[in-house]
């Protein structure tokens, strides 16, 4: 199993990325469930959105000080998708956004929302 990490800097928020080695010789299995694992780290409860070009869908709640695994829509990942997320705090006009990031079917991102 081959492993990748990438790790990217954002105003509050870190991601990285894990990716497997796709089944087969160098296909793709597109009906394998993407991932996202939100490590919230600090006390604010986060709303976590998903962005590709100008599509911005709502993934769900991440409360305060939990790790929370949210699905990506089938529709929104391909073969090798730029994707951004976004972490928007409860009761805060501020929100974190990330780089881009090249996301595949069957990868797991990791997003890290340190503490303060």
């Amino acid at each position: 199993m081959k492993t990748r990490s990438v790790a990217l800097a954002l105003f509050l928020v870190s991601v990285a990325a894990c990716s497997r080695v796709p089944p087969g010789p160098g296909g793709i299995d597109l009906d394998e469930a993407t991932s996202v694992r939100v490590d919230n780290r600090g006390f604010s409860d986060m709303t976590v959105y998903v962005s590709r070009s100008s599509q911005r869908q709502r993934l769900g709640l991440a409360r305060g000080n939990t790790v929370t695994t949210f699905t990506l829509p089938k529709n929104l990942v391909g073969p090798v998708t730029p994707l951004r997320f976004i972490a928007d705090p409860i009761g805060s006009s501020r929100a974190s956004v990330s780089e881009e990031i090249t996301v595949s079917p069957g990868d797991t991102v990791t997003l890290m929302i340190p503490p303060g």
